[in-house]
């Protein structure tokens, strides 16, 4: 089936139910031109989401997608919703900003990297002291009625959180779209506080970033062969044991459906309502990640995998 865009929370925004990552875009500051064929690949299979944030490679992930869009723009790009990229970024809250202009100015800069007059999406990254939640709901808030967004969220937020967030930016008429938080089969908070259903109440997108659980649910990594760096310190080989009947039921999933099992991971959390953003490198990944469009798992399907999670 051909996959539609879906209403990002009571936006105008339209977005692809899988979206991407883009934290590992850029070169420390910089632009990076070969993710390109990422970016093009990413829209020539319906996926116009993209995931940023004034911190990714400090201001260099924001560049590199700046610098995509350009191309995209010169090559005379379609005009097709699901071929126009749609940005989200984001504002660290630095706890030296404490000042409703250091909002602004941040995200003049991330414009300016982006190549844009006013991001899709604008988020709060992490609510952190000393400021009050409500203080920067309301800098996002002015940030709208600005131009300079056109729509703003949250990320990393809890419960109480999230509807003191939206009792904010309601009082000021405007829709809270999203908030961001680590959501996948091996990372299931936002169901158990009740973050899920309380988003759905609100018609708040949740979006969900680590769906593959930093490559945990790849199939990629076993007791065996587990993976290298600050992952083996995070994922040792008990862990990876204790994972390997949830990966089995995926694989078993995946190869009646024609899947792979990271195809299935991400298809899961749009079955439970939340919109995925994997992190994508390179054009393989890019194609990889578009597999998870197209069909959704059985709720059969859905209560089997739940069922071997550890």
């Amino acid at each position: 089936m051909k996959e539609s865009l879906i209403a990002l929370g009571r936006t105008l925004l339209r977005v692809s139910p899988v979206g991407v990552g883009t934290n590992s875009w850029g070169v420390h500051r910089s632009a990076d031109p070969g993710k390109q064929p990422a970016f093009d690949a990413l829209l020539s299979r319906g996926i116009n989401f993209l995931d940023t944030a004034e911190i990714y490679t400090m201001g260099g992930s924001e560049r590199t997608i700046g610098r995509c869009i350009a191309a995209l723009k010169a090559a005379g790009g379609s005009a097709a919703p699901e071929k126009t990229p749609v940005i989200l970024s984001k504002f660290f809250p630095m706890p030296w900003r404490l000042r409703g202009q250091d909002l602004g100015s941040a995200l003049k800069r991330s414009l300016s990297r982006l190549g844009m007059t006013s991001v899709d999406v604008y988020l709060l990254h992490y609510p952190m002291p000393p400021l009050a939640l409500e203080t920067w709901m309301h800098m996002l808030a002015d940030a709208v009625e600005a131009g300079l967004a056109r729509s703003v969220g949250i990320s990393n937020c809890d419960v109480e959180q999230t509807r003191r967030a939206h009792a904010v930016l309601a009082g000021r008429g405007i829709p809270l779209a999203c908030n961001e938080v680590e959501y996948s089969l091996l990372r299931r908070g936002p169901e158990r506080s009740g973050l899920l259903s309380l988003c759905r109440d609100l018609q708040v997108t949740l979006i969900a970033y680590r769906p593959l659980a930093m490559g945990m649910l790849a199939g990629t990594y076993s007791p065996e062969h587990p993976p290298r760096g600050i992952r083996s310190v995070l994922f040792g080989r008990r862990f990876l044991a204790s994972i390997q009947p949830l990966l089995a039921v995926m694989r078993r999933i995946g190869e009646r459906r024609g899947k792979s099992i990271s195809q299935v991971a991400v298809n899961w959390v749009m079955a439970k309502g939340a919109l995925p953003i994997p992190g994508v490198k390179n054009e393989r990944q890019a194609r990889e990640n578009a597999g998870a469009l197209g069909w959704r798992l059985t709720a059969e399907e859905t209560s089997e995998l739940e069922a071997a999670c550890p």
